[in-house]
């Protein structure tokens, strides 16, 4: 089911239920952007170490915000699938290609913030300092129509008086109660329904009766959450301590963080932390579906859709029991119907399919024995024990980030030392040009006329060692640490030097005393 913000807080109730019942819970994002381009050196580079590459992605974590938000809630009974509305031009193009309606978005989006902002809004409402801030267009045409009806009104009316202002949406029924109690001392505003406020004309005495009175709609509670808006379901969420499941969901993570949470730390190892208190259980289904790939007959494809698709018709699992039917809850049939790659919430339902039907296969591959017709999920849990807590990690010095113990380096194919001769002022943006109408290599400035050369492919450094071994400017060899690291270059010269001082001293001495 498609939700927005008028219908947010009503089905917030039911999705609770639903969490707290499920066996894990699937979740993916889409953002206005990835990376910053007008942040210099920010692209994901090969020669990135975890750290590094968290300080790359928390810059822009903090440019660019959330479009959407899918969940698909997983239980034993049925699968569950609730999609929540949360723009850098590129993706915009991507997202709209691919059928995403940003006049929706601009509309209904549901708002949100982390602890931090929380904190900020409490205070000013305890101190009175809060405003409105409608920042479209149509917002504050809204909100100027309603000021203007009510304050032409209230000139002629009587104490006890009433009139309706109607065609309000869900957030404008909020805030123009607000604005207009903060602008009116002699009124009192209550909703009717979900498009109509109901103004009355009272005395200042009385408003101050009622404003303390339980049953005001307005009350800084209230305000407060409604303010907090998707935020409420994240702590649901983090209270219910559901496995999470993601695919690529490195980037998925750190906004969670930012957004709903608390601001990102300048800490790596801080953010792994808060990240395993907040979601003990995390598992990847990029991670996954590398080690299934690996163990079965299983085609090398690169996208989540691509993977289900595999997944679902291919016959990897002749001899053991099917995998259990994954059965879409009501509202939620359109996914059946048609495919919708990049809509957050159907890539969500993607997640948790591509996880269930992987364990089972993995499940199936781990024993002789007959695995029972319908197994639960802790039994799924089991054979994925070595994947929990570990996400992909995209072209870089690890193959995956370990959210409950120390990362692991990866090996990669020996990395490649360019010496350039007779070729001036030459750069590491022509250094790649070169190289890449052969194979894709990222690459770092040594020193003035080197450069070291990392690919992820074997085949591209025999292919660049065998093409350039007769270069007239570039001559390429395997980069061996002892050998061409300046530092270790730096050290065996000092060494050298005072070896050679060492000598002297020895011989001037020894002559002396003849």
């Amino acid at each position: 089911m498609e939700v927005g913000a008028e219908g947010f807080a009503r089905r917030l109730p039911r999705l609770r239920r639903r969490i707290l019942r499920a066996a894990f819970v699937a979740l993916d994002m889409e953002f206005t952007g990835l990376h910053s381009t007008s942040l210099p050196n920010n692209e994901p580079s090969l020669f990135d170490s975890p750290a590094e590459r968290y300080v790359k992605a928390r810059q822009s974590v903090q440019r660019f915000t959330l479009v959407q938000l899918g969940l698909a809630i997983f239980s034993k009974e049925n699968s569950s699938k609730d999609v929540e509305f949360t723009l850098s031009a590129s993706s915009i193009q991507f997202l709209s290609h691919y059928g995403f309606d940003y006049n929706k978005f601009l509309k209904d989006g549901i708002p949100y913030m982390n602890e931090v902002q929380e904190e900020i809004l409490r205070q000013r409402l305890l101190s009175g300092t809060w405003k409105v801030c409608s920042t479209s267009n149509a917002d504050r045409d809204v909100l100027k129509k309603a000021i203007d009806e009510v304050t032409s009104w209230i000139a002629v009316a009587k104490e006890e008086d009433t009139m309706i202002l109607q065609d309000l949406n869900g957030d404008h029924v909020l805030e123009v109660q607000l604005v207009l109690r903060q602008a009116l001392e002699n009124i009192w505003t209550e909703p009717l329904g979900d498009k109509k406020v109901m103004v009355k004309k009272v005395s200042p005495e009385h408003r101050q009766l009622l404003e303390n009175s339980s049953y005001d709609h307005c009350q800084k509670k209230l305000i407060l959450l409604s303010a907090r808006g998707f935020t409420n379901l994240f702590q649901i969420l983090v209270k219910a301590n559901k496995p999470l499941v993601g695919h690529n969901m490195f980037m998925d993570l750190m906004h969670l963080h930012d957004k709903f949470y608390r601001p990102l730390p300048e800490s790596y190892e801080e953010f792994k932390r808060n990240i395993h208190n907040l979601f003990p259980v995390i598992i990847d289904t990029k991670t996954v579906t590398k080690s299934v790939q690996k163990k079965c007959l299983f085609p090398r494809v690169s996208s989540l859709l691509e993977v289900y698709a595999v997944l679902c018709s291919s016959n990897l699992n002749p001899k053991g029991p099917p995998c259990p039917v994954i059965a879409l809850a009501s509202g939620c049939s359109r996914y059946a119907e048609k495919k919708s790659p990049h809509e957050a919430g159907y890539d969500a339902f993607l997640c948790g399919s591509v996880l269930l039907m992987s364990a089972h296969l993995l499940l199936c591959r781990s024993t002789d024995d007959a695995v029972e017709a319908d197994p639960s999920f802790s039994q799924y849990l089991t054979v994925l024990a070595e994947h929990v807590n570990k996400v992909n990690f995209i072209r870089g010095g690890v193959s995956s980030i370990n959210f409950s113990g120390e990362d692991v380096p990866c090996r990669h194919p020996p990395a490649l030392i360019v010496h350039v001769q007779g070729w001036p002022g030459l750069t590491e943006r022509q250094i790649y040009q070169e190289f890449k109408a052969r194979c894709r290599f990222d690459v770092r400035r040594l020193s003035k006329n080197q450069f070291i050369l990392l690919s992820s492919q074997y085949k591209h450094v025999r292919l660049v060692l065998r093409d350039y071994r007769h270069h007239p400017h570039l001559q390429v060899s395997v980069y061996r640490h002892w050998r061409h690291s300046p530092s270790v270059n730096c050290l065996l010269q000092i060494s050298g030097i005072v070896a050679l001082w060492s000598v002297l001293a020895f011989a001037l001495g020894g002559t002396s005393s003849c």
